[in-house]
């Protein structure tokens, strides 16, 4: 096991820094005096004029725009859509939008998802698989100009796109709401809002918990906005497991530490079971890694969560993960009450109902 240094707080009195000790080699933690909580940290992509859930356009570019106010919504609704009837008033919500898809990049849960929730609210979906290659992108057409041209054809827009920072790109060019599906190896803040909908659901609170994060931490664009949400709540523990070519991105641990939130680097997922509330894991992403095949070899197949290793998990905690999975989930541990990851897949249209409804009509 490879020796790493540990960073730990002098004291309340003294500000945060990063100082680092000799004991348990194994791991690296940072803990800092908590500040005053705010809505919106400064690193969010966007600025806004008050809490999301207020808005009259309502975007949805980064974890960080959100404040606990508008989670405390759209998870309220979210618990509403859950007990919609077909054929119910509250089924034709948003009957007369229309929703358009634009995927730049594979999506399966994401994509259908967001159209099915759509659907069940009374709308019209238009959508595009690899825009990319099947619209005019492929003829040099800026994302700018494509969402200009399609807000004059939908409600609302749903975007991927494998750059970092299109979301907000499009989010500056739009005068109808911009969701971000995924951003590249940015963020997947809908993603984000359905796992802590998920841990809530599980867990029974979102307050007091540790969670394992599993897998490509570098690329993993949900655990980066997952991270900023689960920032807002107290006494909550975040433990990072991965390879040492995909681990945790310093601006996030940067932020943590910043925002006086628990974390450590641990390269012992047995360990990090046995002491989590919710294990959290993903996918070595391959597609990350078109020009460095040999790191993705070094990385791939290291974290596995297989029957034996649920041993070691506690009875009331939970295994999570964004899906679609590889190798790093064995399927016998499907069948395990506390695998929670196709509950939370479910979860997906739930939330992207909320938001949907919310966008377009408010609460």
């Amino acid at each position: 096991m490879a020796p790493l240094t540990m960073n730990s707080p002098t004291g309340a009195s003294i500000p945060c820094s990063r100082s680092f000790i000799a004991s348990r080699p194994h791991r690296t933690r940072s803990a800092c005096p908590r500040p005053p909580p705010r809505c919106y940290p400064k690193e969010s992509a966007i600025n806004f004029a008050g809490p999301w859930h207020t808005q009259q356009l309502k975007h949805v570019v980064d974890a960080q725009q959100f404040c606990k106010d508008s989670l405390d919504v759209i998870f309220d609704v979210a618990e509403e859509m859950e007990r919609i009837e077909r054929g119910s008033p509250e089924a034709r919500a948003l009957e007369g939008y229309i929703m358009a898809t634009l995927f730049y990049e594979p999506s399966t849960r994401t994509r259908l998802s967001f159209e099915s929730a759509m659907t069940r609210l009374g709308g019209t979906v238009l959508t595009t698989e690899s825009a990319g290659e099947y619209s005019s992108a492929a003829k040099g057409e800026t994302l700018e100009d494509t969402i200009r041209t399609i807000e004059g054809y939908a409600d609302v827009i749903v975007l991927r796109h494998y750059q970092a920072g299109s979301a907000k790109a499009a989010s500056s060019a739009a005068s109808v709401p911009i969701l971000n599906a995924g951003d590249g190896p940015g963020q997947h803040p809908t993603q984000a809002l359905l796992d802590v909908y998920t841990i809530k659901r599980e867990l029974g609170r979102l307050e007091n918990f540790n969670i394992g994060m599993v897998g490509d931490l570098a690329n993993g664009r949900t655990v980066r906005s997952l991270a900023f949400l689960l920032s807002m709540y107290k006494d909550v523990k975040m433990f990072f497991v991965a390879p040492q070519v995909v681990r945790m991105k310093d601006d996030i641990k940067e932020f943590l530490t910043k925002e006086g939130i628990a974390w450590e680097e641990v390269d012992d997922l047995r360990e990090v079971a046995s002491e989590v509330d919710v294990l959290y894991q993903t996918r070595i992403q391959k597609e990350r890694f078109e020009d460095r095949p040999q790191d993705y070899e070094d990385a791939k197949g290291k974290y596995i969560i297989d029957s034996n290793l649920m041993k070691d998990l506690g009875e009331g905690a939970v295994v999570m993960h964004p899906l679609p999975r590889v190798d790093e989930i064995t399927t016998d541990v499907d069948s395990d009450p506390r695998a929670a990851y196709f509950r939370q897949a479910r979860n997906g249209l739930y939330v992207r109902m909320a938001l949907l409804k919310l966008a377009l009509v408010g609460v």
